[in-house]
């Protein structure tokens, strides 16, 4: 199906720049000096527009087309695939009990609980940077 399609691209590109090529030009020095002949004047210019436009639009059809085939044989990739988890080191925070009293009492609770898990020699705050001792 796709080698088919290919082959009436390249037809229908080769038709388009010949069609092209074959207009009349704004100066009329180069292909339009010649005398009478099968189609003259609006005739031709009507016909040759027109089978530019077809073809303009067989090569959009067939581009169109082209680029789905290439895509369906395709699976959908995510960027965010290929990042890796980011790493948990935050120990996770003991579970308050849901609806007991208000916002005030729980965070209470909290924090009694944290101050409870702590090790008597410990503070809440960070201990500051001390010299060294020489012995």
């Amino acid at each position: 199906m796709q080698t088919v399609l290919i082959v009436i691209h390249i037809m229908a590109i080769i038709a388009l720049v010949a069609t092209v090529l074959l207009q009349r030009s704004e100066g009329g020095a180069f292909l339009g000096t010649g005398g009478g002949g099968f189609m003259t004047g609006r005739g031709q210019a009507n016909a040759l527009t027109r089978a530019t436009a077809i073809l303009a639009a067989v090569f959009f059809a067939t581009s169109l087309a082209l680029t789905i085939l290439a895509n369906i044989t395709r699976a959908p990739r995510s960027i965010l695939e290929s990042v890796p988890p980011p790493a948990t080191s935050v120990p996770a925070a003991p579970a308050v009990p849901a609806a007991q009293g208000s916002l005030m009492e729980q965070l209470q609770k909290l924090q009694q609980q944290r101050q409870q898990q702590q090790a008597p020699g410990e503070s809440g705050a960070p201990a500051a940077p001390q010299a060294p001792r020489s012995q």
